[in-house]
């Protein structure tokens, strides 16, 4: 762990410059090797937070892929992966660092009679430093990314952690000093736009908005995922994905969820997407029971047996 020195009032430390990728078309090659199929926004974006090693800020629905871009820029660089998954109470304890107290207090115990100051001094050192993953990710010195996970749940007052990190990638820790990176790693946050973020963030990130691919790409990804699928399947349900997306659900169905609907009618055995089959399946892209009353209802699977593909929608009986 390298510190900065407290008396001179800045840090002696040199911080590594990581090469990410080559060129701004090099993320699209190195993730689609990966399995990750990516655009040329993403690719470029991408490329720029590596080489202005600028965090990158991915907003866009659940289930587009935010979370698996980070995991595959850590697979196609090599890279460690640090995740911090974000919830409402995070607090500085479990995103940055804690003390273990039980046996900073068996050390006590342990000293006796030892001066205090002595004592003191022992008990607050890297032993008894509990890290969690914002500081781990500081302290890596091998090439990290550092995935902050909808981070629209957090509190606001997170943030302001965050900021401090983001800005100087260190942290203060009192009883030790500040600890700076060795090698800034990449840092991906991701949000579901749940609620608005503060400018101060937006202002120290890159921003990339990714939707739902069009249904070429996302038959693309269900074909790369899924392998055995026929061509034809595969661009059987990824139409009827776009139906059920364009329906009001509470949850519409995410790239992972259509690429479960392969596997899964691939190992029922299923060749045609009809009616009986999306019935029976509906389960495995549709979590809740009123969404799935909606698509009985507007695919109209209980009237017909036959393919429900290239009908139009929305006609049934609400």
């Amino acid at each position: 762990m390298r510190v900065a020195d407290p008396v001179a009032g800045h840090n002696d430390v040199v911080t590594q410059k990581a090469r990410w990728f080559e060129s701004p078309a090099d993320p699209e090659k190195q993730l689609a090797a990966v399995g990750y199929l990516s655009d040329t926004a993403t690719s470029t974006t991408t490329f720029l937070a590596g080489a202005l090693e600028k965090p990158l800020l991915v907003e866009g629905p659940a289930g587009v892929g935010k979370t698996e871009l980070a995991k595959a820029i850590a697979r196609a660089t090599g890279a460690g992966l640090v995740r911090l998954q974000c919830y409402e109470g995070l607090d500085e304890a479990r995103a940055l660092y804690e003390w273990n107290y039980k046996k900073q207090l068996l050390r006590i115990q342990a000293a006796g009679d030892q001066p205090w100051d002595e004592t003191h001094d022992s008990i607050f050192t890297d032993e008894f430093l509990l890290t969690r993953p914002l500081l781990t990710a500081i302290r890596r010195e091998e090439p990290t990314v550092l995935l902050v996970d909808e981070v629209d749940k957090t509190d606001v007052e997170v943030e302001g952690l965050l900021l401090e990190v983001l800005s100087d990638f260190q942290v203060t820790i009192p009883e030790m000093g500040t600890v700076v990176a060795v090698r800034r790693p990449l840092v991906v946050l991701t949000s579901n736009a749940t609620r608005e973020l503060s400018e101060a963030i937006k202002r120290r990130c890159l921003f990339l908005h990714i939707d739902y691919p069009d249904s070429e790409r996302e038959r693309e990804i269900v074909v790369s995922q899924v392998p055995d699928v026929e061509e034809d399947l595969a661009g059987q349900i990824v139409e009827v994905v776009a139906k059920l997306r364009g329906m009001e659900l509470r949850k519409a169905p995410s790239i992972a969820e259509t690429i479960d609907w392969a596997r899964t009618l691939l190992a029922l055995g299923t060749g045609t997407l009809d009616a009986a089959a999306i019935d029976q399946t509906l389960g495995v892209v549709l979590k809740h029971a009123s969404d799935h009353d909606r698509a009985v209802r507007e695919l109209r699977l209980r009237a017909s047996t036959g393919p429900v593909t290239g009908r139009a929608t929305g006609q049934g009986p609400r």
